[in-house]
C-alpha cells in the first residue's frame, strides 16, 4: 500500500520522507500536549533523518534526545519533551530481556534472537540491539512488550531459553575482542580512514558513505571527504565498529601514521 501526503496530489511517500513527517508529528504533539514522548527503535540512517530536524524541534520549544540504553547503542528511540523537561533518563521506556540457555546448548547468534523474536509478530521497531554472550544475551525492548516476551518468548534457535526482565541500569556489555592497527593515510577523510580500519578499497569506502553506510559518532556521514577527528567512533554497516585512536605525524613519504582500534 502506497503511503500519500495529504494536499500533495497523492504523490507516493518515499521512506525518509515518511519518517520525517513522523517525526515532525511528534514534535507537534509535544508542543501542544506539553508531554514526553517516544518513537521505536531507530537505526543510525533514521537517526541522521532525526538530527535535522533539532533546529526546527527547538523552535517549536521542543527537545529531542536519542537515547539506546547505554552509550554505545546502535539503535536508539527518539524522546521528544518540552523545553522545561530537566530529566535526561529515559530508562523507563526501555527494559532489558535477559535470556539464557541451558549449559551444552549450541551458542545462538544475534540471527537467531532476532529472527525468533520478530517470528511472534513483533515489530522491529520495538526491538533494539542484542548483545549476545555464549550463554544468551541481554536485548533491548521497548517497555511496552517486555510483559508478551516474557509469557511468549520460551526458544530461539530451537533452544530452550530462560527469561527476566531487568532494567537498563543491570545491562552487562559483552567483552569485545579488538585489533590495533597502524597504517598510513594520504589524509584524515573519512574514505581513507574506513579502507583502513575495515580493509576494504577506497573506492568501496567512498560508496558506502555515499550509500548511507558509514557514521561518526553515531551520526551517518554521506561525505568521503568529511574530516575523521581522533577519537571519533566509526561504524560502517556490515563490517563493524572502529575508533581512530591516533593521529601521528608524517611518514617519508608524506602520508600520515594514524592507530586504530577495532572491534572484532
Amino acid at each position: 500500500m502506497v503511503k500519500t501526503v495529504p494536499g500533495c496530489y497523492n504523490y507516493p511517500m518515499d521512506k525518509d520522507t515518511l519518517i520525517i513527517a513522523r517525526i515532525n508529528d511528534l514534535i507537534s504533539r509535544v508542543r501542544d500536549g506539553y508531554y514526553a514522548a517516544a518513537t521505536g527503535f531507530l537505526d543510525t540512517h533514521e537517526q541522521a533523518l532525526a538530527r535535522r530536524l533539532t533546529a526546527s524541534a527547538a523552535s517549536a520549544g521542543v527537545r529531542m534526545f536519542l537515547y539506546g540504553g547505554y552509550d554505545d547503542a546502535e539503535r536508539r528511540i527518539l524522546v521528544c519533551a518540552p523545553e522545561y523537561w530537566y530529566t535526561e533518563d529515559f530508562s523507563d521506556y526501555l527494559r532489558i530481556l535477559r535470556v539464557s540457555t541451558k549449559k551444552g546448548s549450541k551458542s545462538l547468534t544475534h540471527r537467531d534472537y532476532l529472527g525468533s523474536i520478530l517470528g511472534l509478530g513483533i515489530e522491529r521497531t520495538l526491538i533494539g540491539d542484542i548483545l549476545c554472550r555464549k550463554d544468551g544475551a541481554d536485548i533491548l525492548i521497548s517497555a511496552d512488550i517486555s510483559d508478551f516476551l516474557m509469557t511468549e518468548y520460551t526458544q530461539a534457535g530451537r533452544v530452550e531459553l530462560a527469561r527476566e526482565i531487568t532494567t537498563v541500569d543491570e545491562i552487562i556489555l559483552p567483552e569485545q575482542r579488538r585489533e590495533i592497527i597502524r597504517d598510513t593515510v594520504s589524509s584524515v577523510r573519512l574514505d581513507s580512514v574506513v579502507a583502513s580500519a575495515f580493509r576494504v578499497s577506497r573506492a568501496n569506502a567512498q560508496a558506502a558513505c555515499r550509500s548511507g553506510l558509514v557514521s561518526i559518532d553515531h551520526a551517518e556521514v554521506a561525505k568521503p571527504d568529511a574530516r575523521v577527528e581522533e577519537g571519533s567512533v566509526l561504524v560502517m554497516k556490515g563490517k563493524g565498529k572502529a575508533i581512530l585512536r591516533e593521529v601521528g605525524g608524517e611518514s617519508k613519504k608524506g602520508r600520515l601514521w594514524i592507530v586504530i582500534e577495532r572491534f572484532l
